[in-house]
C-alpha cells in the first residue's frame, strides 16, 4: 500500500474482462443464484423470440458433464456481417457488451432483454460456450473459451478440457452442415467457469422447472421442455398453458374462490425522450411514442394470504415498481369508493379500508408489455418507467368499474361477496387493534385470562420455556408428573380440533380448542400475529403414535400454518416422537436388566436380532405402546420430555407455495384430488404397519 495515487494506478478493463473481474455486477452473485441467472439470460433470449411470434418450443437440458443446453426454434441469431465491427452477428452478440437487437431497431416490440449484455456475460463467465444457428438452409457454428472465439480440438464428446486454439487474424463462423428447408433456431451449450463460481454452486432443477412453468403461463402456446440428464434416470418435464395468466392465477391460489378470475386488460400510450442511433453513428435525443399493454388477472379467495406476481415483458419484477404501485393504488381507491356507495348495506361507519384489507385473500398476476422499459440494474427486479403507473391505474379503474356496474347476475353476486369480505377484514382489523389497545391498558395486577386447563411453567424466560400440546386428559396426568415444571407448560386438547383449512376465521375463533391454543401462545393470529409476543420458545405437539395421533398432529399443524405461520418459519414448532416399543433385555448374573425403547418395527426387529446374537434374552411380551397414557411418568420423561434423552422433529417450511398446496390437498374442501392421492399412494403403505 502506498499513499501515492495518480493516473498510473487506474485500470481500464476492456470488453469481457470487466465481466470476469466483477461478475456480481452482472449476475448478482457467484453462487447457485448467479449460476441460475446465467441460464435465465440465455432462456429469456429464446423467450423473446417466441414473444415476437417466432418459435413455439424451447428445450432446456442439463447434461451430466455440468453443461447446459438451450435450443429454441426462433429466427436464429444473425450470421451476416455487422458493418461497424466487421464481425458476424453471432460473434457480436457473444463478445460485445451492449450489443444486440433490442435497442429499438424494430426487431422486437417488447422483450425481456434490454441492455445487450446477457449472452456476452454468460460467454465471459463460461469455460466453454458452443453456439449453433440454423438459418438460410445452413447450420452455422462457433465456439468460445472464456469469451475468446476459437476452435476446440474435440476427440469424441465436446469438453472444455479439449485443446483450444484462438483465432489469430480473423474469426471464422464455420458452416457445420445443412439445415432442413424452413427450419431456423439457435442451440447454445455452455460450461460455467469454475474459476468464477463457488465450489458449491449448482443448478437447481426445481427452480428451473418453476421458472419454466411461470414463463409458459406468461406466453400462451409456448412449450418449454426441461430435461435433467445428469443422472442415470433421465427426467423430462414439459410445460404449456393456453389459458395464459388466468390459469397462472388459478395455479397460484390455494384457497376456495370468492370471485372468478377476472381479467383486466387495456393499453395506453406515452412519450419519452431517448437517444436514438443515427446512420452516421451519432446518438441524437429523440422524442418517441411508446405503447404499453396491460393484462392483469385478479381473484379473491376465502383466505387472508396475498399472492402477487408482477412481470414486464415476461421478466419477473419481485420488488415491484411503477406498474405494481399503480395497481395497488387504484385497487384500494376503487374498492373504497364501492364500499362508500354501499355503506348502508355493509353497515360501515366512517372507517376506511386499508391496503391490507383489500389484499387479504387476493391472488394477482400483473403483466405489462412495452418497448425498452427502464429497470434498476441488470437483474431487472424493479420497473422504473414512470408513465406505466398512470396507464395501469387507468386500466384498473376502467375494468373494475365495468365489473361492479355489470348487470350480469354472476358479476353482481361476486362483487357483493367481495365487498362483504373486504369489509369483514376491515372490521376484524379494527377489532384486533381495539383488543390490543385494551390489553395494553390492562393493569399489571389484573388476573390472567388464560384457560383454566393450562398447566403453566414457572419460568418467564421465553428462550427456555416449552409448551406441550397434549392429546387427552389421560396423557395430561402422566405428563404433569413427567415434566420439569420450571420451564415446561402443558395444554391438553380433547380429541380432534377443528379443520381450519375448511372453516372460516370466525368458526376457528369460536372453536374452544383453537381459541385456547391461540390465547395460550399469546401472539395473536393471522395478519396480526406478533412473533415477539409469543410466550414460549418451543411449541411441541405430543400425540399418540397411531393413526388418530397423526391426524391430530396434522390438524394442529394446519392451524399453525394458516394462522401462526411465523412460529413455523422461525423453527419453533416441534413434534414429539414417543417410542412404539419397550424392550427389557435380561443381563446375566447380578447385572441389572437393560430397558431399551424402539421407534419403529424395523428398529425393534434389528434390536431383537442383535440381542439374540449376543446370547441374551428379553422379557416377553415386548410392550407395545398404543398411546401416551400407557406410559408411567418416568418412562414418559425419559423418552419424550427430558431434554437429555428425548427426540423431537422440527417442523420446517422451505417452500410456502408447496406447503400450502399440500395442506389444501390433505385438508381442503376438494375431495376428488385427495382420493386420487390416497389411491396413488396406497402401494407405498405396508399392511403390516397398520395398527388394526
Amino acid at each position: 500500500m502506498t499513499s501515492e495515487y495518480s493516473a498510473h494506478h487506474l485500470q481500464v478493463l476492456e470488453g469481457l474482462e470487466a465481466v470476469r473481474k466483477r461478475p456480481g455486477m452482472y449476475i448478482g452473485s457467484t453462487d447457485s443464484r448467479g449460476l441460475m441467472h446465467c441460464v435465465w439470460e440465455i432462456v429469456d433470449n429464446a423467450v423473446d423470440e417466441a414473444l415476437a411470434g417466432n418459435g413455439t418450443r424451447i428445450d432446456i437440458a442439463l447434461h451430466p458433464d455440468g453443461s447446459v443446453e438451450v435450443h429454441d426454434t426462433g429466427r436464429g441469431i444473425p450470421v451476416d456481417i455487422e458493418p461497424r465491427t466487421g464481425l458476424s452477428g453471432v460473434e457480436v452478440v457473444f463478445t460485445k457488451l451492449h450489443a444486440g437487437g433490442k435497442f429499438g431497431g424494430g426487431s422486437y416490440a417488447a422483450s425481456g432483454g434490454l441492455h445487450g449484455v446477457g449472452a456476452s456475460v454468460v460467454n465471459a463467465l463460461s469455460e466453454r460456450l458452443d453456439v449453433e444457428v440454423d438459418r438460410g438452409g445452413k447450420t452455422w457454428a462457433m465456439s468460445f473459451h472464456r469469451g475468446e472465439p476459437g476452435v476446440f480440438a474435440d476427440k469424441g464428446e465436446p469438453s472444455p478440457d479439449s485443446p483450444f486454439t484462438p483465432f489469430e487474424v480473423r474469426s471464422e463462423l464455420r458452416v457445420k452442415g445443412r439445415a432442413p428447408r424452413g427450419v431456423t433456431g439457435t442451440r447454445i451449450r455452455y460450461w460455467a467457469d469454475r474459476q468464477i463460481f463457488t465450489k458449491d454452486a449448482a443448478f437447481q432443477l426445481e427452480e428451473l422447472a418453476t421458472r419454466a412453468r411461470q414463463t409458459a403461463f406468461l406466453v400462451p402456446g409456448l412449450e418449454i421442455v426441461v430435461k435433467d440428464q445428469r443422472h442415470q434416470e433421465h427426467n423430462e418435464t414439459s410445460f404449456r398453458f393456453d389459458g395464459g395468466i388466468s390459469e397462472f392465477a388459478e395455479y397460484l391460489a390455494t384457497d376456495a374462490p370468492i370471485t372468478d378470475t377476472w381479467r383486466l386488460t387495456g393499453s395506453g400510450t406515452f412519450t419519452e425522450t431517448v437517444p436514438v442511433l443515427q446512420p452516421t453513428g451519432a446518438m441524437v435525443p429523440t422524442e418517441v411514442e411508446r405503447e404499453c399493454h396491460v393484462d392483469i388477472a385478479v381473484r379473491w379467495g376465502t383466505g387472508y394470504d396475498t399472492v402477487s406476481r408482477s412481470f414486464v415483458n415476461i421478466i419477473a419484477t419481485p420488488k415491484g415498481g411503477t406498474h405494481q404501485q399503480g395497481f395497488d393504488q387504484e385497487l384500494l381507491r376503487v374498492l373504497r369508493t364501492q364500499v362508500e356507495q354501499n355503506a348502508r348495506r355493509l353497515k360501515v361507519g366512517s372507517d376506511k379500508l386499508e391496503k391490507d384489507d383489500v389484499m387479504a385473500g387476493l391472488t394477482t398476476v400483473l403483466t405489462v408489455r412495452l418497448p425498452e422499459p427502464q429497470f434498476e440494474g441488470q437483474t431487472k427486479e424493479v420497473l422504473g418507467t414512470p408513465a406505466v403507473r398512470q396507464i395501469v391505474t387507468q386500466v384498473v379503474r376502467k375494468e373494475l368499474a365495468a365489473r361492479f356496474s355489470s348487470p350480469k347476475r354472476d358479476d353482481k353476486n361476486q362483487t357483493a361477496l367481495l365487498l362483504d369480505k373486504v369489509v369483514a377484514e376491515m372490521k376484524a382489523r379494527i377489532s384486533a387493534r381495539a383488543h390490543k389497545e385494551t390489553q395494553r391498558r390492562k393493569n399489571a395486577l389484573e388476573s390472567s385470562s388464560l384457560p383454566a386447563k393450562l398447566v403453566d411453567c414457572r419460568s418467564s424466560d421465553v428462550g427456555q420455556s416449552e409448551l406441550f400440546i397434549v392429546e387427552g386428559d389421560s396423557a395430561l396426568g402422566t405428563a404433569k408428573l413427567a415434566r420439569n415444571s420450571e420451564f415446561q407448560a402443558l395444554l391438553p386438547i380433547r380429541g380432534k380440533i377443528l379443520n381450519v383449512q375448511k372453516a372460516s376465521v370466525s368458526d376457528m375463533l369460536n372453536n374452544a380448542e383453537c381459541a385456547s391454543i391461540i390465547q395460550v401462545i399469546g401472539a395473536g393470529s393471522g395478519r396480526t400475529f406478533d412473533l415477539s409476543a409469543a410466550r414460549y420458545g418451543k411449541v411441541i405437539l405430543m400425540s399418540d403414535a397411531d393413526v388418530d395421533g397423526a391426524h391430530i398432529r396434522t390438524l394442529l399443524l394446519t392451524l399453525f400454518f394458516r394462522y401462526m405461520r411465523p412460529l413455523i418459519e422461525d423453527g419453533r414448532v416441534f413434534a414429539a416422537v414417543p417410542p412404539l416399543h419397550r424392550v427389557i433385555v435380561m443381563n446375566p448374573g447380578t447385572k441389572p436388566n437393560e430397558t431399551i425403547y424402539t421407534y419403529s418395527e424395523n428398529e425393534l426387529h434389528a434390536l431383537l436380532t442383535k440381542v439374540t446374537k449376543s446370547g441374551r434374552r428379553w422379557h416377553e411380551p415386548v410392550q407395545r405402546y398404543k398411546g401416551l397414557g400407557e406410559m408411567d411418568a418416568d418412562q414418559l420423561a425419559t423418552t419424550t420430555m427430558d431434554r437429555s434423552g428425548r427426540m423431537l422433529r422440527r417442523v420446517r417450511l422451505q417452500d410456502a407455495e408447496i406447503a400450502g398446496g399440500v395442506f389444501e390437498l390433505l385438508m381442503g374442501n376438494e375431495v376428488a384430488p385427495r382420493r386420487e392421492f390416497i389411491v396413488e399412494s396406497s402401494d407405498r403403505l405396508s399392511r403390516e404397519a397398520i395398527d388394526a
